[in-house]
């Protein structure tokens, strides 16, 4: 399963509602996936491809080689 090695993020699982006339008819399942990305970062003080979400790289938790 994908998930990003920084912050663990994954596959979030909800309900896709559909509204008609103003109420809930019917109720189906759907899944939110993080915005990942292979990234070659510093790891341990060498150069090694991780897969990480888009907001660690954002706000800096990545070492980029």
């Amino acid at each position: 399963m994908a998930k990003c090695e920084i912050c663990e993020k994954s596959i979030n699982f909800g309900n896709k509602l559909s509204i008609t006339r103003s109420h809930i008819s019917k109720r189906s399942t759907r899944t939110w996936k993080p915005n990942l990305r292979s990234v070659k970062a510093i790891v341990n003080g060498e150069p090694k491809k991780i897969t990480v979400c888009a907001k660690c790289l954002k706000n800096g938790k990545v070492k980029r080689a």
